[in-house]
């Protein structure tokens, strides 16, 4: 949609202003909200209206640099909100346009809501000031996820003297609790970030740079309304396999029904897996699995209540790539028949149920049920799956329970602990794992975490869950110190200091890291960031390396990394890093290092290309053959990440994504692990190697209405590993001709709402 610029004096605007202040304030009903970015004083009489906007980023409460207004109104039709955002003509503009959920330094608002007031759950609706969105959930306090998209309404109108936006979010958009004698008390927080500073200002005054983000929200207390949903988002989906010289289609549908507020249904028949969303290019030669994020509609709508986190990394006991995953018979990837999952609530009751059955003899069946219970300070929950897979004869049973204690307003103490049980063919494997987090607000500058973990040795969650390692003790403590007043000549708007001392053992004591960590996180006055991270280690062990074939010894090894970002200034915009680490086999003794830099340039707000280089040099790099053998290799990479972003209309976009990567590794000596933890040389045969990786999409995307698409997406990559050495940047240029996969797809989806 394309704002709508309104020429208007200074005066005029002025008294215009105070007028509606005049009616906004006058009792009697509303008119229906029309959402057109327009803020008519008639149609938002009665609403709460909210001025006292303060600066949340540099986090000191002072007053907004620019004036923000804002209007909270419920209606039959949804929760309607508006903003009014000053901004003269000698502040900047950002009028950038961007996908939806792409993170840009952009002049936006948000709207962050927990419809059920307990702090598990929270929304994030995001418009920018040319219209663009972006929305997610928000858990554990602080953790975003925009894997999910809402089907909610927005408009942006702009003069001279600022811009304004409605929101309309519908009440069928997530489930609530019960309504309490004709009204709803939600909680809210409401923010405007200026892109040309970087400036938040929010209401009230909330970070989520602290410990508790989502617990400070405001509560309001609203007129409650009851909005039934049923929509049905049938798709058909068509491949053209080049690779094979085959064409094959598909079909399947969606269904999403809402009988009343307090339970929604989500089901999926033959879902849609097809990829119109790409991976990034990942060699990972650990033993540490890689983690993905979902971003297919049923598992991404009403996922919230299902978050159960461990803690650690990405770990999770529902990782939603697992169905649809890598099928047990090793026949690609599993097709899914169908799920379905219900979320409700009953008084302060939550629960959720999630089912999936993959086809075919190696099909396995998912289940999960989660039931939370909300007792003010404290909130207890529940989660349990089972993971049935004939093909192998196993049967994984998870079960879950998690605690949250906030006694006060500076304490948050966080727990679970998880159990599995495993019967394979007969053999049965019981394990456990628990985690706790203390973290204490001491004041608006300081801030203390204690972290502890045990994972013993034959916990098992992932079959359903993600969980990156178990054997694993860990201990942390780290102190925080915020400078949120800085001087005005500075270039830096703001800092956070992060100290962190780490401990971490297996399970039979071996001492895996002692690290001290330095962070320091900084917000620049031109809007942009910049990280400095420092880890200093200890010599310690490594009993992954081999994968259960002998612990090894290593030494020392210091870690220094910069970022910087630097959002669009005229027609360009940056972002690099700079790294330098030790040597996996030599410590200190060699040391490596990463450069990246990847500017951005603008052609118009609606035309952008980005690419650049990431140069990778790693010493001694240590890399698993089989039993205790392993080898030591001098390595370089090369990475292109570029891609061109065309924003061609408000329903029209065009991606074109590119990854290349070439990379060598040179044998420096192989060596055998041995009982003692050395690593005493052979003359075992390990031979040199090299990578190479392309990644290539092309996507175009027309809305046909909200959450209804048209996609045709050309896609092509591939992956080699060659026993020999060839440098880098010979793999790199070869990269462009591999060919395992190219396919054309076209998918059409089409939501109903009745």
């Amino acid at each position: 949609m394309t704002p709508t610029v309104r020429r208007c004096p200074q005066a005029c605007h002025r008294l215009r202003a105070l007028v509606a202040l005049v009616l906004l304030a006058c009792a009697g009903p509303a008119l229906a909200v029309h959402i057109d970015g327009h803020i008519d004083p008639g149609e938002w009489r009665g609403a709460k209206h909210i001025t006292d906007f303060r600066k949340v980023q540099p986090l000191n409460g002072e007053p907004g640099s620019l004036p923000t207004e804002a209007w909270v109104l419920s209606t039959p039709k949804g929760l309607a909100i508006a903003f009014r955002c000053t901004q003269p003509p000698g502040v900047p503009r950002t009028r950038q346009r961007i996908r939806r959920d792409e993170n840009a330094q952009v002049d936006r608002v948000n709207l962050m809501i927990d419809f059920n007031g307990d702090g598990r759950t929270g929304y994030d609706f995001t418009v920018t000031l040319s219209n663009d969105i972006d929305d997610g959930v928000i858990t554990n306090e602080t953790t975003f996820n925009n894997d999910w998209d809402g089907n909610w309404k927005h408009a942006v109108s702009e003069d001279a003297q600022g811009w304004s936006v409605e929101m309309l979010i519908p009440w069928y958009i997530a489930p609530m609790k019960a309504a309490d004698g004709g009204e709803r008390t939600v909680h809210m927080y409401l923010d405007r970030v200026i892109g040309a500073t970087g400036e938040r200002d929010a209401w009230p005054v909330a970070s989520f740079t602290k410990a508790r983000f989502l617990s400070d929200f405001t509560p309001v207390t609203l007129p409650a309304y009851n909005q039934p949903l049923l929509a049905i988002t049938p798709y058909v989906v068509g491949v053209r396999d080049q690779v094979a010289g085959r064409n094959h289609g598909n079909a399947g549908a969606d269904i999403f029904w809402k009988p009343n507020g307090q339970t929604q249904l989500t089901a999926t028949i033959n879902p849609d897996f097809g990829q119109v969303e790409s991976d990034d290019l990942v060699v990972n030669f650990g033993a540490e699995e890689t983690f993905f994020t979902d971003k297919r509609p049923f598992f991404t709508e009403n996922q919230g209540i299902f978050d159960f986190s461990l803690l650690i990394d990405n770990s999770q006991l529902i990782y939603t790539r697992r169905v649809g995953g890598p099928s047990d018979d090793g026949n690609g990837a599993a097709d899914v028949a169908g799920a379905v999952k219900l979320n409700g609530s009953v008084g302060a009751t939550q629960y959720g149920v999630l089912a999936a059955q993959e086809s075919g003899d190696a099909g396995r069946t998912f289940g999960a049920l989660r039931v939370e219970h909300d007792f003010g300070t404290q909130a207890l929950g529940l989660l349990a799956t089972r993971v049935d897979r004939p093909f192998l004869d196993r049967q994984a049973n998870v079960i879950g329970i998690d605690h949250r204690w906030q006694p006060n307003d500076k304490l948050t103490v966080t727990s679970n602990v998880v159990g599995s049980h495993i019967d394979e063919q007969g053999h049965l494997v019981t394990g456990m794992g628990a985690t706790s987090v203390v973290e204490y607000e001491m004041n608006e500058r300081w801030t203390q975490q204690w972290l502890a973990m045990h994972f013993d040795d034959r916990l098992d969650i992932n079959d359903f869950g993600y969980l990156p390692r178990n054997s694993l003790n860990y201990l942390h403590w780290e102190v925080q110190r915020r400078y949120s007043n800085l001087p005005a000549d500075s270039r830096y708007a703001s800092h956070r200091w992060r100290f962190r001392i780490i401990g971490i053992d297996d399970d039979r004591g071996v001492k895996l890291e002692r690290q001290l960590r330095i962070i320091r996180q900084s917000q620049l006055r031109d809007g942009g960031e910049e990280d400095i991270q420092l880890n200093l280690n200890t010599p310690a062990y490594d009993d992954l390396l081999t994968r259960g074939h002998g612990v090894l010894r290593t030494p020392a090894i210091h870690v220094l990394d910069w970022q910087r970002t630097s959002p669009r200034k005229g027609d360009w915009a940056w972002k690099s890093e700079l790294a330098a680490a030790g040597s996996d086999f030599a410590g200190m003794r060699r040391v490596g290092y990463e450069v990246m830099f990847e500017p951005t340039y603008f052609f118009s707000d609606e035309l952008s290309f980005f690419g650049g280089p990431d140069y990778k040099y790693q010493p001694g790099w240590l890399v698993w053959q089989h039993d205790n053998l392993i080898g030591s290799f001098d390595s370089h990479s090369v990475l292109l990440d570029a891609g061109v972003n065309w924003n061609i209309s408000g329903h029209q976009e065009l991606r074109v994504k590119l990854q290349a990567l070439g990379l060598d590794a040179r044998l420096r000596g192989a060596y055998r692990v041995m009982p003692d933890t050395r690593a005493v040389r052979t003359n075992d045969p390990v031979n040199d190697f090299s990578v190479r990786n392309l990644g290539f999409q092309v996507r175009y995307r027309y809305e046909l209405a909200p959450l209804s698409d048209l996609y045709v997406v050309y896609a092509r990559g591939g992956y080699l590993l060659d026993p020999r050495f060839e440098e880098a940047g010979s793999q790199f240029r070869q990269s462009f001709d591999l060919r395992d996969s190219e396919q054309l797809l076209v998918k059409l989806s089409y939501r109903f709402e009745l």
